[in-house]
């Protein structure tokens, strides 16, 4: 009993703590969760609009200075209309104003190289190759264009990294293109020094996909690095973002450039998102924590006194009959529920009491009612064949029978006596059978084998008669043959043992059952489910009868009661 409590009392607690704590961690890890989503969006959001307005800076930078180049160039094709003393002085004055110039060079309408501007370089006697102009584009287009970044390679000894803008001059001039060689080391530098996060980067391509500018060319060449820029180049203008990658593209004014920037997502948010989830860790610690705490002390709080009355209500529920209800204190709700207990208990107990005298006399009511059924079919049929026999003069037959018969009513009727001697219960049913003998004109016999030491011992009465009328019914009233029926009584240890076999026709399974389970009726008067209810209702559920069966073979009925003296046993 008192680990059963204790065992209550740790559930009870911890039930409530449990609840208390899931209820503190779902609404935490729901509201951690929407909160780091909501978090983590924001600072894609964040990353995106960084490393837009990186790469906007970047465009701004590149189109500014082609910008420039523009002006320097309008200024040259305005140099090539003037006289050559002219043109050579206003070309020197240009270069050195504009360092980052490395050559302006004038070409005919056959594309080749007429005349070359530079300050501390010579060109080669012999070009084997001028990658600074390309005669079928201009030809071609016949409007200026920029190429992508090479090697300048007029000069003797010198070649450095230039982008040349080429442009037509009208008509009427001696030369038919001029190019600026623009010096590539400002713009790259410039994009190098960019950075988005510690790795983001941005790189220059044309509008066909292809690399004008990369800071990591070197491990481009190598095959160690490689870009995507077929797809790049089929987006438009705009900040793209997948799960580890965000790309942000921006045109270069009318050059056909574009500037793409590349920052990592684990970088720039991830990181930030991990120290948020370490942050918001802490917090649930701390929130769990505090909430086991508050659980705790209102489980102590209220706990104590609900334990108190279910512990009284355990003690009620074990020994009702005995049991005294101390109120328990506590909270305003738990005295009012002890209270209600209280007059539950008192009631109760009342009820009890009541119901069990209700039982006693229902069962005495129940058993009257049982002992008092009488066939009335048989009573008739029985003086029936009693005027019968009186008709055909066998008076003596029918002396007999009345004799048989009174003694039948007379043992039936026992002064009120529920309980008669085994004996008594022997004549009664030797009575019952000596008249149905005569009324079914000796179709049958009988014979009884009774232990003389179970004569002295009680029993119910009309135990016998039952039994033996459904086997005379059901048993052997359909058989062609005599029958017999043997009644037998014997003791085994502290139990009254008595048999009646016949050797009928049998019955099914589902016969004993309906027979066990079929109430009284006119034609079978008492019954045996009655004569079973009896001996259960007077002494206890293990008493009763059990029958065994085998169709064609007969049927054996056990009936089983205690060994009970004169003045040892009284209905409860």
């Amino acid at each position: 009993m008192k680990r059963r409590a204790v065992r209550t009392r740790l559930r009870t607690t911890t039930i409530f703590v449990t609840m208390v704590v899931a209820v503190v961690v779902v609404i935490l890890c729901c509201c951690i969760f929407f909160f780091l989503d909501r978090y983590r969006t924001a600072m894609v959001q964040s990353a995106r609009t960084s490393s837009a307005q990186a790469v906007s800076q970047v465009s701004n930078t590149v189109e500014n200075y082609l910008s420039d180049m523009e002006q320097s160039m309008r200024l040259v094709e305005q140099s090539m209309t003037e006289s050559a003393d002219s043109r050579n002085k206003l070309l020197s004055a240009f270069l050195r104003f504009r360092p980052d110039v490395v050559a302006v060079t004038s070409y005919s309408s056959e594309g080749e190289l007429l005349d070359c501007w530079s300050i501390g370089h010579e060109p080669k006697d012999s070009i084997l190759e001028n990658l600074s102009f390309d005669y079928e584009r201009a030809a071609e287009t016949n409007a200026p264009y920029l190429t992508a970044p090479h090697v300048e390679s007029i000069f003797e000894g010198y070649y450095p990294w230039v982008v040349t803008m080429t442009a037509p001059l009208p008509s009427g001039t001696e030369a038919a293109w001029v190019s600026l060689d623009l010096s590539f080391s400002s713009i790259s530098s410039y994009i190098s020094n960019v950075g988005i996060g510690q790795r983001g980067y941005c790189f220059l391509m044309d509008s066909d996909g292809n690399i004008v500018y990369h800071p990591q060319q070197q491990l481009l060449y190598a095959g160690l690095k490689s870009e995507d820029t077929v797809r790049l180049a089929s987006l438009r203008d705009g900040t793209y973002a997948d799960d580890t990658v965000i790309y942000c593209v921006a045109s270069v004014g009318d050059s056909g450039w574009r500037v793409v920037g590349v920052s990592y997502v684990d970088e720039l948010v991830n990181r930030n998102v991990a120290e948020m989830i370490r942050l918001s860790a802490v917090l649930t610690v701390v929130v769990l924590a505090a909430a086991l705490l508050t659980s705790w002390i209102l489980s102590r709080l209220l706990g104590r006194p609900l334990r108190g009355l279910a512990d009284a209500m355990e003690s009620f529920e074990s020994d009702a009959d005995h049991f005294t209800y101390r109120p328990v204190g506590g909270t305003r709700e738990v005295q009012e529920l002890s209270g209600s207990f209280e007059h539950m208990v008192v009631r109760i107990q009342q009820l009890m009491s009541t119901v069990r005298e209700e039982e006693v006399n229902l069962r005495k009511t129940e058993l009257k009612a049982l002992q008092a059924q009488i066939n009335p079919h048989f009573l008739y049929n029985t003086l029936d064949s009693i005027a019968w026999m009186c008709e055909q003069g066998r008076n003596a037959d029918a002396v007999n029978m009345v004799h048989a018969l009174a003694r039948l009513f007379r043992i039936s009727i026992s002064k009120g006596h529920e309980l008669i001697p085994v004996a008594k219960e022997i004549e009664h049913a030797e009575s019952y059978l000596q008249i149905q003998k005569y009324r079914y004109k000796n179709q049958f016999t009988y014979a009884f084998d009774v232990d003389p030491e179970c004569l002295e011992y009680l029993c119910n009465k009309i135990t016998l008669q039952p039994i033996i009328e459904n086997a005379i019914n059901h048993g052997l009233d359909l058989m062609v043959e005599e029958g017999h029926i043997d009644v037998q009584v014997k003791q085994d240890g502290g139990d009254i043992v008595f048999c009646v076999i016949d050797n009928g026709v049998g019955m099914s399974g589902e016969q004993i059952e309906a027979v066990l389970q079929r109430g009284p009726s006119d034609r079978t008067g008492i019954g045996i489910k009655n004569v079973n209810d009896r001996l259960k209702i007077y002494f206890g559920r293990q008493y009763g009868l059990h029958i065994t069966s085998e169709l064609d073979e007969g049927t054996c009925v056990e009936i089983r009661m205690p060994k009970v003296r004169e003045g040892e046993y009284e209905t409860k």
